[in-house]
């Protein structure tokens, strides 16, 4: 076997999920941890909203096919990365698609699927999870991993209100960026949500330039006394 040459300044880096690092010594099987790092490398090339591999897409790459003994051993490897739970899959026409056990690859599977469960160990999340992410993707910017990683956290210490609330006053202040909803975020928890300005039932409230001094100031660090 050849020495790998090293990694080179001009090509792209692929980023990895944290959980799947912190699991790789459950991966036991060399194959089934090829095709899931083939999947995170093709799903992140493409630039649309549906992010999806399929069965023959796979097995037309050269380089990968040849890290396989046959077209069975890549069905096998496919098959157990569903099983485990890392990757999801359908059927649509008679073609086996695939797609990252993640939200990205949750939404790209209900917008193919409809209403049907996907293939896996894994469920769908109950909304509003999908509805944070389509609010990120419309208002503020593209849903990488790592971005739907935060949304997840963010939503599990505040709520999905909160998130979608909050989205909501960067976009009104053209903020938009989730460091910004974020203060957002620890300041209703802070300081309390009732004395928010930016809640949408409130009737009487700053005015926008109030409003954005007030997070400003929020989000510079605090002097140590």
């Amino acid at each position: 076997m050849a020495v790998f040459p090293g990694f080179t300044s001009s090509e792209s880096f692929v980023p990895l999920p944290e959980s799947l690092i912190r699991d790789l010594s459950s991966i036991s099987d060399l194959n089934e941890l090829k095709i899931i790092l083939y999947v995170i490398w093709r799903v992140n090339l493409i630039e649309g909203k549906i992010k999806k591999v399929s069965r023959n897409e796979i097995s037309l790459d050269y380089n990968l096919m040849k890290g396989f003994a046959n077209g069975e051993s890549l069905r096998l490897a496919l098959e157990k990365a569903v099983q485990d739970g890392y990757l999801l899959t359908t059927t649509l026409e008679k073609e086996d698609l695939f797609f990252l056990n993640s939200p990205g690859g949750k939404i790209s599977l209900t917008a193919i699927q409809g209403k049907e469960e996907p293939i896996g160990p894994d469920h769908l999340p109950p909304n509003p999870t999908p509805n944070i992410f389509s609010l990120y993707e419309q208002n503020i910017g593209p849903l990488t991993p790592m971005m739907s990683e935060a949304l997840i956290d963010a939503e599990k210490t505040y709520s999905a209100e909160w998130v979608a609330d909050a989205m909501e006053v960067a976009v009104k202040m053209n903020k938009r960026n989730f460091k910004y909803i974020e203060a957002i975020m620890r300041r209703w928890k802070e300081e309390g949500r009732a004395k928010e300005p930016f809640r949408r039932d409130t009737k009487k409230s700053d005015s926008p330039n109030e409003s954005l001094r007030k997070v400003q100031d929020f989000l510079k660090p605090r002097s140590r006394k």
